[in-house]
């Protein structure tokens, strides 16, 4: 499906939850595109603060706001001829939305402060990792940007529901993992595969190749095996016990009948609660990305995670 609509002109919506890859979906259309050898220009509309996400993508000119000191080129622009990636479209502000759809329809741009619209010839991919449907239907998502974007479908399935891949991916990420890190490492032993085979990967491809990588420093030669795994791979980060004392210092408490989301929420909250809520620490100790815990941050709103925590005891 990539190689058909790689060589269009049309704007492609990648779906899927995070970890499986759209990105390097839409690198790949890029690749196999007549824009190859054009820019490429990836952007996470999750990470970038409501009050600058216009100007990062539409620029702006000097003066058009407090603090704009320069005229500035957006994303669009640095896209020319290229391919410009809104990575979590759905994070978008509604009224930027808006004047996304507006440039979509008209292919001309205009920068904050400008009287001037300047015709743009730029192909738009989008991603999310949320069902559009449902950012539509809560208002998250504008329908009519959603059907504009929406030409072409491609949905990135979870790890766990294509595990017949694993090996085919530990083989490619090996050649760059030894590289990389200057191992000779040659595969994994049967053993140490059946555990991967047995995974879940909630992380998907993104989680399975921290583990290669993990093993491949580990290992430096010959094949992996299951010693070079993590201390506590395979076994669920959470414990479930009935108790009604819910607070201690060593852990996160779980009641059973917490959903796997409400169980998920308290730990990543309670993470960042130990680290004085350094979020860089808290994904490294969690074993996500920043993108990623910027995203679940976002799904949970705007509750500190102090405020949260009293909700729920936990430990």
């Amino acid at each position: 499906m990539i190689e058909r609509v790689a060589p269009s002109n049309v704007s492609v919506l990648i779906t899927g939850e995070s970890g499986t890859g759209k990105e390097l979906v839409a690198r790949t259309l890029h690749e196999l595109s007549p824009r190859r050898g054009k820019p490429f220009v990836p952007v996470n509309c999750a990470a970038i603060p409501e009050t600058l996400i216009e100007s990062e993508i539409f620029g702006h000119e000097k003066g058009a706001f407090t603090g704009a000191l320069e005229r500035r080129a957006g994303c669009f622009e640095l896209a020319e001829e290229g391919t410009l990636l809104l990575d979590e479209i759905g994070e978008m502000p509604v009224g930027t939305q808006a004047k996304l759809l507006r440039v979509l329809e008209d292919r001309k741009l205009r920068r904050l402060g400008s009287k001037v619209e300047t015709p743009m010839n730029v192909r738009v991919l989008a991603a999310t990792n949320k069902n559009p449907e449902e950012a539509v239907s809560s208002g998250h998502l504008r329908g009519d940007l959603y059907y504009r974007l929406n030409v072409f479908n491609l949905h990135m399935p979870p790890l766990r529901e294509h595990k017949e891949d694993i090996p085919a991916i530990i083989e490619a990420l090996l050649a760059d993992m030894n590289t990389k890190h200057g191992r000779e490492v040659k595969g994994v032993d049967g053993e140490m595969l059946g555990r991967l085979m047995a995974h879940d990967w909630p992380g998907n491809v993104r989680e399975l190749r921290n583990t290669i990588e993990r093993a491949v420093i580990l290992c430096g030669e010959g094949y992996m095996e299951t010693r070079h795994l993590p201390p506590a791979f395979g076994q669920r980060f959470l414990r479930a016990e009935v108790s009604t004392n819910n607070y201690s210092d060593s852990g996160v408490h779980v009641e059973i009948g917490s959903t796997v989301d409400e169980a998920e929420r308290m730990l990543i909250l309670k993470t960042l609660e130990s680290t004085r809520n350094n979020k860089t620490r808290a994904a490294e100790i969690l074993g996500i990305s920043l993108k990623t815990l910027h995203n679940k941050l976002k799904e949970y709103g705007s509750t500190t995670a102090s405020e949260t925590l009293e909700e729920r005891p936990v430990v």
